[in-house]
């Protein structure tokens, strides 16, 4: 059925470290059926008799548990179609907030539960909120797109700071800094780089951006991608060769290509971009 056909922004799962929205979907399901069963012990607990109520509490504990437990269903059904579907319910504007917040703390406690490796439920989630942001997006002007960077993109032996001014960069080519800053003058967006979760949410209150492109790790990407709300972010993963947090890579055509993509212009003139990002500019809706 046309209603249920899959989302022209499905993005590849190579991108994401091989990471599925199918482990989110599940997971986000789990989540409902948990806390859907934890609203049934309140709905009948009164009826039990054990805690001695009065004859009136029965019935206002099934009216405010079934109305809980309706609410929590239709959240939870809404994004899942949502995310099936690239298209949100009508009236549905809000839902991606109100259950992600309400759902993503319990579905990394499940996740632990039954074994799930954290980094990849994050990866999924990354994955599923970056679908959402590709089909909810409008093209925005350079100055109210921000590319938000990773102090550890930096090489590690550079005696330059640019924590406080990235154009401290002699843009030697020893790390991805300086191919970023060529972009940034190109496209003529913002650019920032951040030390913590602090200092990005810091440059994201002083730079108010319509539109956020941020290259991080699975942890912090989440974590970004959830305080940084209403404002969109698009995660892009960065690589990360000699470990954690030291001279990490960044795709630089991924990046490009969703700049491109914001900014609503094409593919790159003869150049290989990402194909998800690309592909996305060819999409319905696309501006």
């Amino acid at each position: 059925m046309a209603f249920l056909r899959k989302s022209p922004y499905s993005l590849p799962p190579a991108q994401y470290g091989g990471a599925r929205k199918r482990v989110f979907i599940g997971l986000m399901l789990g989540s409902c059926l948990l806390l859907c069963l934890a609203l049934a012990v309140f709905l009948i607990l009164p009826w039990t008799g054990f805690l001695g109520v009065r004859h009136w509490l029965p019935a206002v504990s099934v009216s405010v548990a079934a109305a809980a437990m309706l609410a929590v269903l239709g959240l939870c059904l809404s994004l899942v179609f949502h995310i099936y579907t690239g298209r949100p319910l009508p009236g549905g504007g809000g839902v991606r907030h109100m259950t992600v917040r309400l759902f993503f703390p319990l579905m990394e406690m499940l996740a632990k539960l039954v074994g799930l490796d954290r980094a990849a439920v994050r990866r999924s989630f990354v994955k599923v909120n970056n679908e959402m942001v590709l089909a909810a997006r409008e093209p925005v002007r350079p100055e109210q797109l921000l590319v938000l960077l990773p102090h550890c993109l930096q090489r590690s032996a550079c005696p330059h700071r640019l924590m406080h001014n990235a154009d401290h960069c002699r843009r030697c080519g020893a790390c991805p800094v300086g191919a970023l800053l060529d972009l940034r003058d190109a496209y003529g967006v913002r650019l920032a780089i951040a030390t913590g979760g602090t200092i990005a949410r810091r440059i994201v209150v002083q730079a108010r951006p319509r539109c956020i492109i941020a290259v991080a790790c699975e942890r912090d990407l989440t974590s970004g991608i959830q305080d940084s709300y209403p404002v969109p972010v698009f995660g892009v993963l960065n690589e990360r060769p000699h470990g954690p947090c030291l001279d990490t890579l960044a795709p630089l055509d991924a990046i490009e290509a969703a700049i491109r993509l914001f900014l609503g212009l094409g593919p790159a003139p003869g150049r290989m971009v990402a194909g998800s990002v690309a592909a996305a500019s060819s999409a319905p809706g696309s501006k």
